[in-house]
């Protein structure tokens, strides 16, 4: 199975919705504050992509599981993608309101694509069972940092050149592009499911090691939402202009791409709980740095480069696990709880109490308060660890 099916379809929308996604999250808060919003309401915002992660991929999940035909979904998804988003550019006249609206509709349109295509990729390499499956997930998996790495870089300079205003039609395009590379993934439903009847969801979750791995994996997401939805302004109140910002940006995608692209010369060495371990141990190293000596250039470049590490190295762990906890007819569900519990609400959390750290106590409040998030990662995990030994020793 693993030698015959195509990564290059795959390939392509990781590729495309990479790259929409990181001009988004990169540049978004700057045309927010360009249309005159404070930190706490751009905070506010940026956390309705993860409220729309709390139910919009399980629930694109379970209509995938009911039609029994994932192509035809995300195809719809890309084509409302491309209508919000253009909804979304034409917004800004508006007021905060109809932006807020926009952006909530945009995320549960494209919360169909990466659930529903990691559970296929992973179930056509086995990728739960370990051995080379790790390498080619690693190797498709890249095109998608490498799309992040592309647009970060290119609107930048952009970006630099016409305009913050622009940044709404300019992301469209990318949306466009996505839509696009969806149309072209091969139509056909999922193959039929050999195992037996698996237990239910909720069954699972209840599972220790299955609880404890989730609530560690809300700890260190939770940790980077600091990242994601404030770096950018951060780095702009230090007098960092959009292409010094994008550059910092593309540091830590680099050693990303450079990760995923030799994943499996290195995963084999570590399990993947050890990888969870490892990751959450560095974040809170990364984010104490941020918060006490973010205003030197070269110390915001080291941590940028532990991204290989904190996210890289961690998503491909989870994936593996995820896969493992929540085999046949449960992965596309356990693909979307991932999202749903790992992204979904620790991002809710972090964009609005984030936004209300910064507005109270300042920058480095919220990377201190990420750091402490990490930390307790490790516990969680540690946890998770100590349950799955005594089920399965190997790991």
């Amino acid at each position: 199975m693993t030698s015959t099916i195509s990564l290059r379809p795959f390939a392509r929308v990781w590729f495309c919705y990479f790259a929409a996604m990181g001009a988004f999250m990169l540049y978004a808060p700057l045309w927010f504050r360009e249309l005159g919003m404070s930190a706490l309401a751009i905070g506010s915002i940026a956390s309705l992509q993860a409220w729309t992660r709390v139910f919009a991929p399980y629930s694109w999940a379970w209509l995938a599981d009911r039609s029994n035909d994932h192509s035809r979904l995300m195809r719809l998804a890309g084509v409302l993608c491309v209508l919000f988003a253009l909804a979304l550019a034409l917004s800004g006249r508006f007021g905060g309101a109809a932006v807020s609206v926009c952006v909530a509709l945009l995320f549960i349109a494209n919360g169909a694509v990466i659930p529903m295509m990691e559970a296929s990729l992973a179930h056509h390499l086995n990728l739960a069972a370990g051995g080379g499956a790790g390498a080619r997930y690693g190797r498709a998996r890249v095109w998608g940092s490498i799309g992040f790495m592309a647009a970060v870089l290119l609107f930048g300079v952009l970006l630099n050149a016409v305009g913050i205003r622009a940044w709404p039609w300019l992301v469209l395009l990318l949306w466009a592009l996505l839509a696009h590379a969806l149309w072209r993934l091969p139509l056909g439903g999922d193959p039929p499911h050999p195992e037996k009847a698996p237990v239910g969801t909720l069954a699972v979750l209840r599972r220790p090691q299955v609880a404890w791995f989730f609530l560690g994996i809300f700890l260190t997401v939770l940790a980077h939402s600091s990242l994601y939805a404030f770096f950018s302004l951060f780095a702009a109140s230090a007098g960092m202009s959009e292409s010094a910002i994008g550059v910092l940006w593309s540091v830590g995608v680099l050693v990303e791409i450079g990760f995923f692209w030799t994943q499996g010369h290195w995963f084999e060495r570590l399990s993947m709980h050890n990888w969870l371990l490892l990751a959450a141990t560095v974040s809170a190293a990364r984010f104490a740095a941020m918060a006490a000596f973010g205003h030197w250039m070269a110390v915001l470049v080291l941590t940028q480069m532990t991204h290989a590490i904190t996210f890289a190295a961690q998503h491909a762990a989870c994936i593996a696990l995820v896969s493992r906890y929540f085999p046949g007819r449960l992965r596309g569900r356990g693909q979307a709880l991932y999202t749903t519990l790992g992204y979904g609400l620790s991002g809710v959390v972090g964009g609005v109490a984030g936004g209300a750290l910064i507005e109270r106590w300042g920058y480095p409040a919220v990377f201190w308060a990420a750091s402490a998030a990490a930390l307790l990662s490790v516990l969680c995990l540690l946890r998770s660890r100590h349950h799955e030994m005594k089920d399965s020793p190997a790991d």
